[in-house]
């Protein structure tokens, strides 16, 4: 195998920056918006494609919101508003002061408990389907008919922000609202039953736990598929073989690996592939790396990215020079990048000397043939360079909806505000892909699309047929 490579760094630091300043609403937003504008790789790029009016105009709106605001989860929020004038991915404020004015946030309680509620539904004459115990992600939900509505409260959480019995959902045929494990009120537009044992509320998906009802199998098998936290291989019959991987962090590269290296032979041996990445918000390059032979038809062609260079962010480089969780020869490189990048400031420095990575592979494999990769809307950073990699195989189509669209400005670092209250987060690297073929905020589109009359647990028999056409 020839390969030849450089290091992409997709590292999340942790970093001080002191700014002298009351602790006001005001005064943060003035320190975000200095140090966002002053290190964020991704400021001048944007700046220069929305305008500086629109900016001005944008900044003179939110000042005076937050003048008027205290300095608390609120302001947070209204700064985070703010922030996404740029960009959604790869950037944000995470509040990191514990939340009061949510824990005291009045929800109607229905008096109930598990064991009262379940007499309820057996005296039920006629069961709606609805009415009932759900699962939310280990979160027990009773939902109950109250005239016109449905209302949806805790029976049983791990959650010490909800209380037994506290309304979390209500809801009609049409719309209704659903409150966030803070507490802060969903507005849902969707509402869907689905065979006996799911229900859809927006994006949230509830199982059925009591009354216990009779499964359809094949839904069950395709949200077992989706929901799946962890990577796992079968054959879904003689000509089709199937991977879900639905998260590339490096702390998951071993089970991943693990899992291809159990069932090479398999897929090595079988005509067509189905790669499952539905809801992987990305990760490290490293994740993937055992999956790119099986796809490899020609050398991939991966754009690197121009590193900002400021005070701030050239810390985080220093740091990860001094950082003995590294071996020596990593500390070597962070070191060299570091002094790189500390002899450029307010430039954008390409630290692998290489616009342009070219991997080549000594091999292409006679199986799999056909290689279908299904996305959706929730796939972002590595997983969308996972794809832009895939694409450029002669074997692979992409299955699904259009995804989220986060990989242009990368490398995320943390900075915590001078009051302590919350985290901001920005980019320190800018794709050389830019301005040619952005993905932020556009995403990458599908080769076959997979529209809203095929269910979501339907997805993958719908690619098993199509790719087996």
């Amino acid at each position: 195998m020839k390969k030849n490579n450089f290091l992409l760094l997709f590292f999340i630091g942790l970093c001080s920056y002191s700014f002298g300043q009351e602790c006001t609403c005001e005064s943060n937003f003035l320190w975000t918006k200095k140090t966002f504008e002053e290190n964020d790789a991704g400021f001048n790029y944007i700046l220069q494609k929305k305008g500086k009016e629109a900016y001005d105009l944008h900044n003179k709106i939110f000042l005076e919101k937050v003048k008027q605001l205290p300095n608390n989860y609120q302001c947070a929020n209204t700064i985070d508003t703010w922030v996404r004038f740029f960009r959604d991915g790869h950037i944000g404020i995470n509040y990191i002061k514990p939340k009061p004015e949510e824990n005291s946030k009045q929800l109607e309680i229905l008096k109930y408990n598990e064991k009262d509620f379940k007499k309820y539904l057996d005296k039920l004459k006629i069961n709606n389907n609805i009415e009932g115990i759900w699962d939310n992600n280990g979160e027990k939900i009773g939902i109950v008919k109250i005239k016109n509505q449905y209302k949806g409260f805790i029976l049983n959480t791990n959650s010490k922000n909800w209380a037994i019995g506290e309304v979390k959902t209500i809801f009609n045929e049409n719309d209704g609202l659903f409150y966030s494990s803070n507490k802060i009120e969903n507005k849902i537009s969707t509402i869907k039953k689905i065979g006996n044992s799911y229900l859809k509320l927006g994006d949230i998906l509830l199982k059925k736990d009591y009354p216990k009802v009779n499964q359809d199998q094949s839904i069950e098998k395709g949200y077992q598929q989706l929901t799946s936290t962890k990577p796992f291989f079968e054959k879904l019959d003689s000509n089709t073989a199937y991977l879900r991987i639905p998260d590339f962090e490096i702390t998951e590269k071993k089970l991943i690996d693990s899992v291809i290296a159990k069932n090479k032979e398999t897929i090595l041996s079988t005509k067509n592939l189905i790669i499952d990445v539905r809801n992987n918000p990305g990760g490290s390059d490293n994740a993937f790396e055992q999956l790119i032979p099986f796809l490899y038809t020609q050398p991939i062609r991966t754009v690197s990215a121009l590193f900002y260079s400021t005070e701030l962010n050239n810390q985080r480089m220093y740091e990860l020079s001094n950082n003995p969780d590294f071996d020596e020869e990593s500390r070597k490189k962070f070191k060299g990048y570091f002094e790189k990048l500390d002899a450029s400031k307010g430039k954008y420095v390409d630290l692998f000397n290489k616009e342009v990575n070219i991997t080549k592979l000594d091999r292409v494999y006679e199986y799999p043939q056909n290689i279908g990769i299904v996305i959706n809307h929730k796939n972002g950073s590595t997983t969308e360079q996972f794809l832009l990699n895939a694409k450029q195989s002669k074997k692979v189509k992409l299955y699904g909806k259009t995804t989220k669209g986060m990989l242009d400005i990368s490398n995320v670092n943390i900075v915590e505000s001078p009051c302590k209250d919350f985290e901001l987060y920005y980019g320190l690297s800018k794709s050389f892909r830019i301005p040619d073929f952005a993905v932020d905020d556009i995403g990458l589109q599908p080769d076959i699309f997979i529209d809203g009359t095929i269910e979501e647990y339907d997805w993958i028999h719908f690619v098993e047929e199509h790719i087996n056409q």
